[in-house]
Order: structure tokens, then C-alpha cells, then sequence
């Protein structure tokens, strides 16, 4: 008991006598009475301090390495996120962009052929039954879609309406090798039947196996009665190739459609047909043929002159030509030659 209390009046004396040293020796600054023994002190013990620190830095860098990793691989995934949103961001703004030509160039087609239309997004795609080439759209009985309308968008036709929920519907594309659609060429009037072989370009046959087509002949539906299950004048594809079938009296006639199918997002469901027939109207102007270049005109010879040449000494028409020297013989009259008399004029 007695040693404890004996070292605590040690410590306690060594405490107020090393802040007693440490008082005097600010105080005292450069001039402190125990400067020297501070330098002494700071030789002695200094190259140990700096030993002890060199070894004890690394350690000490690591362990803060360890502390800030936590908040360095957090900066690390909050940046990460943020670039993944604003990527996100940009795909939205194309992807705006892109649905927004889509339904304007619906609206066009709809408003040339005085369609009634309800537009509708592509939110799937696959068969529906069997191994039928199908879409499912966005819209359904709620919006008025009933079975058997046609269907649209910007470029031609997309299909038809074959089964109708509450708030989807699918739709039979063109493409599909159960479909067919009454057909009618542009301009000529010839009556045909157009009808998908799946990923193959779709195959028309006409009425009039000797009819005029051609490469590049452009089809629009014939229309049903009633409008459904197609409305007249939808644009359906052009001529991509003829040929004569062996045997056969008709030819084999393959239609490029003008939807591109793979990537379908915007349509429109025609929910009431046009008053009248809307012909050819719905159908891009056709492009005009470049006509070749003409041939640029020769222009004419310069006419020869009637002057007749003249002598070099004398600077006056040789002796003996008898061509006009003058042009101007209206009256009948002729000049004098030079040196001579003017002839009788029968006046007198």
C-alpha cells in the first residue's frame, strides 16, 4: 500500500516538474536556459524517432489503404451507376425519337387514306398458337379493337386483328403463310391475291395470267366488304421479280413488302374504314426516271465571206475578178469599178 502511494507521488512530481521544464522553455525560447539540453536530446533521440517512423509509416499507409477502400469501391460503384443511368437515359431519348418518326408517318398514312386508326405499341412477338407468325399489341376491347380490323403503320400493311383480350390483341402478320389478301396493282387495275411464305418475300397470283407486270409495279389491298377484314388502298409491297413457270399459264410474281417486319414497335389498328375508296392516294409519289443526257447542239458553220482579195501593192481588187464587192444590190444597181465609167442603167 505504502509502495503505491509512494509511486504515485512520483509520477505526480515528475508530471509538474516536465511541465514546469516545458513552461520555462517556451517561455524562454532560444534563449531558454535549457535549450542546450533540448538539443541534446533532440541528437540523441532523433535518428531513433526517425527509425521507428520509417518502419511504422508503411504500416500505418496500409492500414488508412484498408480504412478508405470501403468508401473508394462505394465512389467506385456510385459512378458506375450513374453512367449506367445516364446510358439509360440517352437509349430513352433515340428510342423517343425513333417511336416519334414511326407515329408521324402513321398519322400520314391515315390521314391520305381517311383511315380511323387507334394506335398501339408491339409488346411481344411470337406465335400465339401453333407456329403462326404473330404480334401482340397494347391495345384491346377496352380501346374498341375488335377481331378481323386491319392493321398498319407507317410503311403498309402489317396484318390483321385475330384475337382480342381486354387490354392486348394479336395480330397475323403478313408474312405469315396463312395469310392472303386481295391485291390490286397500281395504276393497271389487275386483281390479284398476295400471300405470305414466312421469311421468303410473298408471292402474288393474278386473276389475268397474262397480265402486264413488271419488276417494280407496286400493290395496295383491294379491300373487303364492309372493311374487314382489310380496308382498300393500304400500300402492301412492289414487284421484286417475274417468272414464267414451266408447265403453268401463270407466272410467279414475288412481292417485296414494304414493312420491314424484325423491327415492328409503332401501328395502328384501322377501327373504321374510309368512305370511299382511296385508290393509289395512300401510296408514295412515284420516283421519276432520270432522263439521259442530251446531246449538246453543233453550232452552225460561220458563213464565207464574198470579199473579194485584194492586190498587195495596190491594196485594190485584182484585175479581171468578177465577184460582188458590195452586198447591198437591192436596187440592181452596181458601183463603178475603179478608173471606169458607171454602165447604162436603161433610164434614158
Amino acid at each position: 500500500m505504502r509502495d503505491s502511494r509512494h509511486g504515485r507521488l512520483v509520477l505526480v512530481l515528475l508530471l509538474a516538474i516536465s511541465f514546469a521544464l516545458i513552461t520555462v522553455d517556451i517561455r524562454g525560447g532560444r534563449n531558454s536556459p535549457i535549450a542546450n539540453v533540448r538539443d541534446w536530446a533532440s541528437a540523441v533521440f532523433g535518428p531513433a524517432e526517425r527509425g521507428v517512423s520509417a518502419a511504422v509509416d508503411p504500416v500505418g499507409r496500409a492500414v488508412n489503404a484498408v480504412k478508405d477502400a470501403g468508401s473508394h469501391e462505394g465512389e467506385k460503384k456510385r459512378l458506375q451507376d450513374e453512367n449506367a443511368k445516364l446510358r439509360q437515359q440517352v437509349d430513352n431519348i433515340q428510342l423517343d425519337r425513333n417511336r416519334a418518326a414511326e407515329l408521324d408517318k402513321l398519322l400520314k398514312v391515315s390521314s391520305a387514306g381517311q383511315y380511323k386508326i387507334k394506335p398501339a405499341r408491339v409488346v411481344a412477338i411470337g406465335p400465339a398458337q401453333g407456329f403462326s407468325w404473330t404480334v401482340t399489341i397494347d391495345t384491346g376491347a377496352g380501346d374498341g379493337i375488335k377481331p378481323d380490323m386491319t392493321v398498319i403503320n407507317g410503311d403498309g400493311l402489317v396484318g390483321r386483328v385475330t384475337q382480342v383480350g381486354p387490354m392486348t390483341a394479336t395480330v397475323l402478320l403478313a408474312t405469315d403463310p396463312g395469310f392472303a389478301v386481295g391485291s390490286r396493282l397500281a395504276g393497271s387495275m389487275e386483281i390479284g391475291i398476295t400471300s405470305g411464305r414466312g421469311d421468303k418475300p410473298m408471292n402474288l397470283k393474278l386473276l389475268n395470267g397474262q397480265a402486264d407486270v413488271k419488276k417494280g409495279d407496286r400493290l395496295v389491298t383491294f379491300g373487303s366488304q364492309g372493311g374487314k377484314p382489310f380496308v382498300p388502298g393500304v400500300p402492301v409491297g412492289e414487284v421484286a421479280e417475274v417468272r414464267n413457270t414451266p408447265g403453268q399459264l401463270t407466272r410467279s410474281v414475288e412481292v417485296k413488302s414494304y414493312v420491314h417486319f424484325s423491327s415492328l414497335d409503332t401501328v395502328g389498328v384501322v377501327i373504321e374504314p374510309p368512305r370511299t375508296d382511296p385508290r393509289d392516294s395512300v401510296l408514295a409519289p412515284a420516283q421519276a426516271v432520270a432522263a439521259p443526257p442530251s446531246t449538246p447542239a453543233v453550232p452552225p458553220a460561220p458563213p464565207a465571206t464574198t470579199e473579194p482579195p485584194k492586190s498587195a501593192s495596190t491594196g485594190k481588187p485584182p484585175a479581171g475578178d468578177t465577184r460582188s464587192t458590195n452586198a447591198n444590190a437591192a436596187d440592181g444597181r452596181r458601183k463603178p469599178p475603179p478608173g471606169g465609167t458607171a454602165p447604162p442603167t436603161g433610164r434614158d
